[in-house]
């Protein structure tokens, strides 16, 4: 049976494409957002939360729209690179051999997907059922602060074992600047000690971040794309637990974030266009023109969350959306237990 959206107005659908686009790639989790707003307003508002949780719901269509324009910002932002990927993906396959660095890092975003991917289409909807309500995405919600603390716990104390590392072999810190991982120092060492690194061997790249990320190995990015699947819990966020996952297996905050957009961009349209007969068919007719504007207001902030992620992470960390997300998770969880 159909659920009716009528009372979904363009206002609504603006505001819930403003959030669903901020907080996509703001690592405070779009699902939990889009449960714990709509049910502090109320009213019909609070309405829109249920259907979150419905495969026969209209509004169902309507997020379509809103995860496939925020593909579109991914994509727009990031075309150069994803140009590249896909140019050296078919290489690869071409010659059966992987040979330079962007073929690797193509490699390393396709593994990482296939996890989450896969569980993806396995437990989104019994996971929208089971958790889509607000006092399960509070607590994911406050959840999700405490991975990203963690995640900056673990960041401090290697880079502390790093400086003292680094004072024992000798390495100047001007060589790794004042945000290293392990892999940077080892990097650094390496050049004090031996010119051959910059052998000529060495294909070189043109873009740095690239080549950096290409070397972060199987392993990492297989966990980094196991840590997206807890995104299928309303609180948690893909970016979040992504960039920690990163973290974790020694990025730094620029990489992680960069690795983990990269990721999320085949895995937030595929799963819009997965449903797009959803979007064009019956559950999206009579609300094509909310879509659209939902949709846009999602492009807007998409844009405004990367340009501005961009430049944050470069020197900042994930601890401010940690503390905010806690704070947040646990006020809701007080609020909606309550009544």
């Amino acid at each position: 049976m159909v659920i009716a959206v009528y009372h979904m107005n363009y206002l609504q659908a603006i505001i819930i494409g403003l959030i669903q686009g901020l907080t996509e790639l703001v690592p405070i989790s779009s699902l939990g957002h889009t449960v714990l707003v709509p049910s502090w307003i109320g009213g019909s508002w609070a309405t829109l939360v249920h259907q979150e949780a419905s495969s026969k719901s209209p509004y169902l269509s309507f997020v379509v729209g809103l995860h496939l324009a925020t593909a579109v910002a991914l994509i727009g932002f990031y075309f150069r690179e994803w140009v590249r990927l896909i140019g050296g993906f078919f290489r690869s396959i071409i010659r059966f051999k992987i040979e330079t660095d962007v073929e690797r890092l193509a490699w390393l975003i396709v593994l990482a997907t296939i996890p989450v991917g896969a569980l993806g289409l396995i437990f989104e909807h019994q996971f929208r059922v089971l958790f889509a309500k607000p006092v399960a995405a509070g607590a994911f919600l406050a959840a999700n602060g405490l991975i990203m603390l963690f995640g900056e716990y673990h960041r401090r104390r290697a880079s502390t074992l790093a400086l003292n590392e680094m004072a024992d072999s000798g390495v100047s810190p001007a060589e790794v600047g004042s945000e290293f991982s392990a892999s940077d120092l080892a990097a650094a060492q390496r050049r004090s000690r031996s010119a051959k690194f910059r052998d000529e061997s060495i294909v070189p790249m043109n873009d740095e971040a690239e080549s950096k990320l290409s070397r972060m190995g199987v392993k990492t990015s297989i966990l980094i794309g196991v840590s997206e699947s807890l995104a299928l819990l309303a609180g948690i966020s893909r970016e979040g637990v992504a960039m920690v996952g990163g973290l974790l297996r020694g990025l730094d905050h620029e990489d992680a974030m960069r690795f983990s957009f990269l990721l999320s961009t085949p895995v937030i349209l595929a799963a819009g266009a997965l449903k797009i007969p959803d979007l064009t068919g019956k559950l999206g007719a009579g609300i094509h023109g909310q879509i659209f504007a939902g949709s846009a207001a999602a492009l807007l902030t998409s844009l405004i969350a990367i340009l501005f992620l961009s430049k944050y992470f470069k020197t900042r960390t994930l601890a401010p959306f940690a503390w905010y997300s806690i704070a947040f998770g646990l006020v809701s969880v007080v609020r909606f237990a309550a009544f």
